[in-house]
């Protein structure tokens, strides 16, 4: 099925779009659908990324607030190399282009008014980053042969953690701290902090070592490594 233009739609991309020298802002994407409600908007963002941007993946989701609703396109793999602060604001002015094709942004800074259908985001997510590290090469690999959710099952208070390996600077490295806790979405170790559990891509198990990936653009393969030591 092929959306027709909306009426008034602009032949520019969001991004190619000025304002005008009394300072109104118009765009109108050739995608836009009056009243189209927000989990039908994100789908049809989510569908057209997919076919835009061959083997990049996206996670998309929605906020909705008081002020409006947003529609969130985290950037999880690309093949591109996005190390560099040039190459991120190209890719995420590239996202933003496509996305906004699917709303209306009218704007006036000067008379400091703004309306929109949606506000659209992307971000480069943490998962790309791990993608990234793996395609160059990283340190310290760990076979994953428990996923997340399995680990999840298995890891109880009373287990114990060694911090194997972490950044640079990192405080509690080679220490071992008891879990005292399982939540849904952490672990609490004694000393009263905790640990997060990462998306399931940033996270590798061989049943004793555990990998977590948490790099960024300035240290793509940057990761914690635990020894994950059972209450007998």
């Amino acid at each position: 099925m092929t959306d027709a233009n909306a009426p008034g739609a602009s032949a520019r991309l969001y991004s190619q779009t000025d304002h005008d020298e009394r300072g109104n802002f118009h765009y109108e994407g050739d995608l836009y659908r009056a009243g189209e409600a927000l989990p039908s908007l994100a789908s049809r963002i989510d569908r057209h990324l997919a076919q835009h941007l061959t083997g990049t993946s996206f996670a998309i989701r929605t906020e909705t607030f008081a002020g409006g609703r947003k529609v969130i396109a985290e950037i999880l793999d690309t093949p591109d190399d996005l190390t560099s602060r040039e190459a991120q604001d190209a890719f995420i002015v590239e996202v933003r282009d496509q996305m906004e094709r699917f709303g209306f942004t009218r704007t006036n800074p000067l008379q400091d008014f703004w309306s929109c259908s949606f506000y659209g985001e992307v971000r480069i997510g943490q998962a790309y980053w791990a993608a990234l590290a793996k395609r160059q090469g990283i340190r310290n690999p760990v076979d994953t042969v428990l996923s997340l959710a399995a680990f999840k099952k298995r890891v109880k208070a009373g287990d114990r953690l060694k911090l194997l390996d972490a950044p640079s600077g990192h405080r509690l490295l080679g220490t071992t701290r008891d879990i005292t806790k399982v939540r849904s979405g952490d672990l609490i170790l004694e000393g009263r902090s905790y640990l997060s559990f990462p998306r399931a891509s940033a996270f590798a198990c061989d049943g004793r070592l555990i990998r977590i990936a948490i790099g960024s653009q300035y240290g793509p393969d940057e990761h914690l490594l635990y020894e994950w030591l059972r209450a007998s």
